[in-house]
């Protein structure tokens, strides 16, 4: 793949960044009203209601290979937010998005065979390591939360290669119908923690606002650039995530990290760009 044909899909891939950790900020705003749950089957319900009108998925014929990937595809995305913001009530979200990219990052990785591939991961394994509270736990940072983090990283790996699948093909349409699908699954969790509250008319401007920002456009706009890139590069142009997140947090929400967390932050993201310039170059054609 020649470098321009890169400049397109890069660039929605970093304007989805910028919008998924700005909604993530706001989306905070809404845990003493209804909770995680709550916050999280607003924002994929509301998502799917406006991807569904706007994008008319059922214009659109899948074969049962397409529908396959695309249930994965959005149980994957149903996953990811509900333990995602589960971890944000128990640690911050710059450290909780460091954390978790420890799935795109796996992706990135995956397949390494030479040694300089090798140190990028020794470098990425120091950068999370540092990211950890080895002094203790305290009301800032819990084990619980970091572990939701974690786990919300796997199910972002699963969201990258499961999302290439179901958009080979497809387009935003297949965005669509993932929301859809992980709207399905958050939205019993989310009934169960803040029922009725959910439909209070007070909160829904801002529950649009955080379904617009974090769900609706950042999938829809990963849904053009994936099948355009390699899921591997996919992966790796993800470390601006923590970056984006601690800054988000930073300026909305008044979060501080400590310069240790910051130092981890800083690796994961060298180990990305180093990996950009070293795993992902395409080879020459014989």
């Amino acid at each position: 793949m020649r470098p321009h044909a890169l400049i397109l899909p890069v660039a929605l891939v970093t304007l989805s960044m910028v919008l998924t950790q700005t909604g993530a900020s706001f989306a905070k705003m809404l845990f003493p009203l209804v909770g995680a749950a709550g916050a999280t089957a607003m924002r994929i319900s509301l998502a799917a209601i406006v991807m569904l009108l706007v994008l008319r998925p059922w214009r659109y014929a899948l074969d049962r290979r397409q529908w396959r990937a695309v249930l994965l595809y959005g149980a994957a995305i149903g996953a990811m937010n509900l333990l995602f913001y589960a971890s944000l009530t128990l640690i911050p979200l710059g450290l909780a998005v460091a954390l978790e990219f420890t799935g795109p990052l796996a992706v990135a990785l995956f397949g390494a065979r030479r040694k300089l591939d090798f140190f990028w991961i020794v470098l990425a394994l120091a950068g999370f390591a540092l990211l950890l509270p080895w002094g203790g736990f305290d009301g800032d940072v819990s084990v619980l939360g970091v572990i939701l983090a974690l786990c919300t990283g796997a199910c972002w790996a699963a969201y990258i290669v499961f999302g290439q699948r179901a958009s080979v093909g497809g387009g935003p349409h297949i965005a669509a119908l993932g929301v859809a699908v992980a709207a399905v699954i958050a939205l019993p969790f989310g009934l169960a923690e803040a029922g009725t509250r959910m439909f209070d008319p007070a909160i829904l401007p801002l529950a649009l606002g955080v379904a617009l920002l974090s769900s609706a456009i950042p999938y829809a706009l990963d849904t053009l650039s994936l099948p355009q890139i390699p899921a591997r590069l996919f992966g790796i142009l993800m470390s601006g995530h923590p970056a984006f997140a601690a800054l988000a947090g930073f300026v909305i929400l008044g979060e501080v990290l400590s310069v240790q967390q910051l130092s981890g932050m800083g690796a994961v993201i060298l180990a990305s760009i180093g990996a950009t310039a070293t795993i992902a170059r395409p080879k020459a054609a014989p």
